[in-house]
């Protein structure tokens, strides 16, 4: 078994590497009989990548909390059928999100087995939209825009690999948020939704080393 060790150390650092298909949960506000131009709103989820940084703190035997602040970069493309007189056509809205993300997690870890351990994991995060507030170009438009702060529960699971000098895991984590997203600007394009909010399927690659000083000095000091 390679780090037979490692949990008995409460503090581990790391990073997280992985991939993202941002997405909407767009609900119609019914006016589209209504409006004079859209007849209908659809999302189209892209692929993003994340970058965080891994914060593990062992409070009980089988639980972790986990705060991984990072970056999350994406982008969403919503599809609008519009009807200008009797012509009916598509305006496609590339929505790009840059986040800041700042989740907090509680890591559930099942029994090891040699050097995989399965795990549970859970929590809430805030996100920061640093593309919310970009200068709209006039070839852009029209574009609808996003709130800066948005706030999210998260649910996954993932598994451990313990290799000989760190570890490795892959994790898989689903995203929703909590709140209204879009800001209203009295257009025909904001007022077809109603509410919509983000949502995330998250996949990422971590690596968390092991202090093997820190380790004994440890031990150590738990044996006096």
């Amino acid at each position: 078994m390679n780090l037979q060790k490692y949990d008995v150390v409460p503090l581990h650092f790391g990073m997280a590497l992985g991939f993202n298909w941002m997405d909407f949960t767009i609900h119609n506000s019914g006016e589209f009989w209504y409006l004079d131009s859209v007849y209908s709103v659809e999302n189209i989820p892209q692929l993003g990548l994340n970058i965080n940084i891994v914060s593990n703190y062992n409070f009980y035997p089988d639980f972790s909390l986990r705060f991984l602040p990072g970056l999350n970069l994406g982008q969403r493309n919503l599809e609008y059928w519009v009807r200008k007189d009797t012509i009916m056509f598509t305006h496609t809205m590339k929505i790009e999100s840059t986040f800041l993300d700042f989740p907090l997690l509680i890591q559930y870890k099942g029994k090891r087995l040699n050097n995989f351990r399965p795990y549970l994991i859970g929590g809430a995060s805030i996100k920061i939209d640093l593309a919310s507030q970009k200068r709209i170009r006039e070839e852009e438009m029209p574009k609808i825009r996003l709130k800066r702060y948005s706030y999210y529960y998260e649910i996954g699971f993932g598994c451990d690999f313990f290799l000989q000098y760190f570890k490795f895991a892959i994790e898989l984590k689903y995203v929703v948020g909590l709140n209204n997203v879009i800001v209203p600007d009295n257009t025909q394009y904001t007022r077809a939704i109603e509410y919509m909010n983000s949502k995330m399927l998250m996949l990422s690659f971590t690596f968390e080393g092991s202090d093997i000083k820190f380790i004994q000095l440890f031990l150590k000091r738990k044996g006096r």
